[in-house]
């Protein structure tokens, strides 16, 4: 019934009857309609295709989701990028005030913060330094303390730092952040590869799919083309077949991700915990989510797209 309904709708329509966008898109509602009505009329090659795709497209996307979350972990310890410029014993708070004034000035400086000995000392007391042992120390031997947020080189800000006739030491240990960024610019780049690879992966197996659906309907294309059918409406259906299976899968990747996510989320938690943080992962937001559903559908129709235009133009009929 389906084959005759679209034989019959190819064949030329007087123009009192039907207008050309009329026409047009009859056809789309038709073949959004009849393609899921060919996925639900086979749930388990359906289940298959879908399957393969989802898996293929939650790798990458589960890697691009671990590595935003350790560069959101990594650029929440600001302290990672803070210069700690301690001053000499005799610097008085007057002097330490100018300091502070004089390196805002600089364009390699973002913010700079005074820290008082009285500061320091009640910060040691906050992390459970004995009192006993701060009193044997004598009154308060801790310095004035700029802390230092570079907006630049660092390691040039540190060079310059150092030349600070006030400044008896510059603690900044950059060495494991520079680490970490050179991890996360290489996890990138295997995501990028990733995505490549399998989405490649992805694109051929809806194609394979759609490949083996078009040998099953070879007739009716054959019928379609002898009444004169465009390839773009013989290749319609197909394609909203190939965007049927690319939604899904989109949807079970996510799904996928989210449970992976939620088995994750309180053992890392309490990880967490034990380190004094609060993290938590975070997973796709909304306006991510519908972009990887966006994505998988273009991708499946993509897939759809390039064996049935490839089918076609190798059984065109020719004038004679």
């Amino acid at each position: 019934m389906n084959e005759r309904a679209e034989i019959a709708s190819a064949r030329p329509q007087p123009q009192s009857r039907r207008s050309g966008l009329g026409t047009w898109f009859d056809h789309h509602v038709y073949s959004f309609v009849a393609s899921l009505g060919r996925v639900l009329r086979k749930p388990w090659a359906t289940a298959l295709t879908v399957g393969v795709m989802a898996v293929a497209l939650a790798l990458p996307l589960g890697l691009w989701l671990v590595l935003g979350n350790v560069e959101r972990f990594s650029g929440s310890v600001q302290q990672s990028r803070e210069i700690s410029v301690f001053l000499e014993q005799d610097v008085d708070a007057a002097r330490a005030n100018a300091l502070v004034e004089l390196l805002r000035a600089r364009r390699n400086v973002g913010k700079v913060e005074l820290r008082t000995p009285e500061q320091g000392l009640q910060s040691l007391r906050d992390k459970g330094v004995p009192a006993a042992a701060l009193d044997a120390a004598g009154g308060n031997p801790l310095p004035y303390v700029l802390v230092v947020t570079p907006a630049g080189d660092e390691a040039l800000l540190v060079a310059g730092l150092e030349q600070l006739p006030e400044a008896e030491l510059v603690q900044h240990d950059n060495q494991w952040r520079e680490r970490l960024d050179g991890w996360l610019r290489f996890g990138g780049r295997v995501a990028w590869v990733l995505a490549f690879l399998l989405g490649l992966g992805a694109l051929l197996v809806v194609g394979n799919t759609v490949r083996l659906d078009i040998q099953s309907r070879r007739e009716e294309i054959g019928v379609l083309q002898l009444l004169g059918a465009t390839d773009g409406f013989i290749r319609r259906p197909f394609l909203y077949l190939g965007a049927w299976y690319g939604i899904a899968a989109g949807a079970i990747a996510l799904g996928l991700l989210a449970a992976a996510a939620h088995a994750l989320r309180a053992p890392l938690a309490e990880l967490a915990a034990s380190y004094g943080s609060h993290f938590e992962l975070s997973g796709f937001t909304p306006p991510l989510a519908l972009a990887v559903l966006a994505g998988a559908t273009v991708l499946g129709w993509l897939g759809a797209g390039v064996v049935t235009g490839h089918y076609l133009r190798q059984t065109r009929p020719t004038e004679t």
